[in-house]
């Protein structure tokens, strides 16, 4: 019996074969999808903008005439987002001293972070170093300070900067200098509010200039009031506590002790944040050819990108600039329309295919999450999952998969196809976790693969442009996909999903501070759809500390440690804190009801 299905099953993968390789992908026709998806008009296809709706309503059109109806009642499926920043109408920011009130000019001397809580920011003021809780390097600028009820001044970036030899690593900011990570970090200590200002000392040559608004990579929102303001404003209050800024940077440099201490009682800040965020629909699209049984393949792939920039863009100077986005993702949106395409034009096979394009991915997987979440079809029909996602600029004939390990068959499917292909496979990012969609698909028990070409100096910048693809290569890389798909829709038995253990523990697990590895590990996933105030998780991974602690996919964590979490950024902070071997607490919600938990962290290798 295993013999002629193994024998069936090779003779279907065969079948596969000669049926992709008579498969012609017109290269031509590929890149002029690229061109539209990436041209000036669409301006960088951003999450809530109308031109991201124009790309929707391309795909739509491209699915019609192909004559491949819509999965459900309509090809587009509606969902909420939350767009991106802007700066509202009432930001003010005054400060009274020795009984002077001051009011700055906005935005010339304070601006809010894109990711500040909006709302008044009042009360007496604490200076907190550089902000930074760091038990790793043994720096800790809020130790003995007390700062609950009050609004924390910390400094940009981090001690000993310029230091080769420092404990911070020198030359290279830590995690710890991230704006994100020094609003957590204020709020887990209690503060109200935070303000930002340059350690000019230690950079004399770049000035007092602002962060400008809307490139900061963080949270959506905080949750907690966080604006910047020129250094030269606040130089008096340092001289009011009889200190000098220039000699706290130099002083905590050359010794690495923090020089914390508390503003006099007459300086008091009174403010007013006003940050928006606008809450917008935007559409996934689903297009569905059907099979002769309810089960089918899914391909998909994102079609947003970052529009003019923003807090994603890897050349934030360049903010106001449109981002085309041609290998992320409109190589994968139109690898997605071709191969629609030529599976149009096939006859009715034993499983049916799922196109998918999904909007809000680079504002993190928004819109994979909501399908998995709510899905058209049902999931449990769903074989497999394939995730096309910057396809188009292949060196080499090297091609990464991800996700190999996720089902049982893909491993031996994929070595049978892939010597025919004439590409160099590299299986590397092979794990379920991931950073792309795929990984929506995976939390939900569906095997999924990632088709991926590769990294450049390009993306993220508005110099990923269609100029730059290599549509014959992509072609090639189409091809073997096409083959994948077909495999997998004609195969007699479907793959079974693989949940990933957790990775095996350090022999030095103790609790002592991690010499080596990736420090503690907790071994959730988190689920990236919006609306939730604390940690979703998607998924646990089997034999991880979560998951022999008892906790489950969909449970919401609110507390870590003694420590609200308010977001994942609050969640990655505190477990940062943490020590593999620790024991700590954990707060979840789990069907409406709280649970504790105890979880003893282990080392991620």
């Amino acid at each position: 019996m295993k013999i002629r299905t193994r024998g069936l099953f090779t003779g279907l993968i065969l079948t596969a074969v000669a049926l992709a390789a008579t498969a012609t992908i017109d290269p031509n026709l590929y890149l002029n999808e690229i061109k539209f998806l990436a041209s000036p008009e669409l301006r960088g296809r951003g999450t809530g903008s109308p031109e991201l709706e124009r790309a929707a309503g391309y795909l739509e059109r491209h699915y019609r005439e192909l004559g491949i109806k819509p999965a459900g009642k309509d090809y587009l499926q509606p969902f909420p987002v939350t767009t991106d920043a802007v700066l509202g109408k009432t930001n003010r920011f005054q400060f009274t001293e020795n009984g002077r009130a001051t009011t700055l000019q906005f935005p010339g001397e304070f601006v809010p972070f894109n990711f500040s809580e909006t709302g008044s920011l009042k009360g007496a003021v604490v200076f907190a170093g550089y902000g930074i809780t760091a038990p790793e390097y043994s720096y800790d600028d809020y130790a003995g300070l007390d700062v609950k009820g009050k609004i924390v001044l910390v400094l940009r970036h981090e001690p000993q900067e310029s230091d080769p030899k420092s404990v911070f690593e020198g030359k290279t900011l830590t995690q710890h200098a991230q704006f994100a990570a020094k609003a957590t970090n204020a709020k887990l200590h209690g503060a109200t509010g935070v303000i930002l200002v340059m350690d000019r000392a230690n950079h004399p040559g770049e000035g007092d200039q602002l962060e400008k608004f809307g490139v900061t990579v963080g949270p959506t929102n905080a949750r907690i009031p966080f604006v910047q303001v020129t250094e030269a404003r606040v130089d008096n209050w340092f001289s009011d506590a009889g200190k000098s800024l220039d000699k706290i940077e130099a002083d905590i440099d050359k010794d690495l002790k923090p020089r914390s201490f508390a503003f006099p009682d007459n300086i008091r800040v009174e403010a007013n944040l006003d940050v928006e965020r606008a809450v917008k629909t935007v559409h996934n699209v689903a297009a569905m050819l059907p099979g002769q049984t309810g089960e089918y393949v899914i391909i998909g792939a994102h079609y947003d990108h970052l529009g003019l920039g923003g807090q994603h863009s890897l050349a934030p100077s360049l903010t106001g600039t449109v981002h085309p986005g041609a290998d992320d993702n409109a190589s994968g949106t139109a690898g997605v329309m071709e191969l629609a395409r030529f599976f149009a034009t096939q006859p009715r096979q034993r499983r049916g295919i799922l196109f998918l394009n999904f909007a809000g991915e680079e504002q993190g997987l928004l819109g994979s999450a909501y399908y998995a979440d709510n899905p058209v079809l049902p999931l449990s029909k769903a074989v497999a999952m394939i995730n096309l996602d910057m396809i188009g600029r292949m060196r080499d004939n090297k091609l990464y998969i991800g996700g190999a390990a996720s089902g049982s068959s893909l491993k031996p499917m994929l070595e049978k196809l892939i010597p025919t292909s004439g590409l160099r496979v590299d299986y590397s990012g092979g794990t379920t976790e991931g950073s792309s969609d795929h990984t929506s698909f995976t939390a939900h028990q569906v095997p999924a693969l990632f088709f991926f070409s590769g990294l450049h100096a390009d993306y993220h910048k508005p110099s990923d442009t269609w100029d730059k693809i290599d549509a014959p290569a992509a072609v090639r890389l189409l091809a073997l996909v096409a083959e994948v798909a077909t495999s997998l829709r004609d195969a007699p038995e479907r793959p079974a999903f693989v949940k990933l253990a957790a990775p095996t523990p350090h022999s030095g697990d103790s609790g002592a501070a991690p010499a080596s590895g990736y420090g503690p590990y907790f071994g959730s996933i988190p689920d990236f759809a919006e609306g939730t105030i604390g940690v979703k998780f998607s998924d646990v991974r089997e034999n991880s500390p979560a998951a022999k602690a008892g906790l489950k996919a969909g449970d919401i964590m609110t507390e870590f440690d003694g420590k609200a979490i308010q977001n994942l950024y609050d969640f990655t902070y505190a477990l940062r804190a943490r020590k593999p071997g620790d024991e700590v607490k954990v707060k979840v919600t789990r069907d409406g009801k709280p649970l504790d938990v105890t979880v003893v962290l282990s080392r991620r290798e």
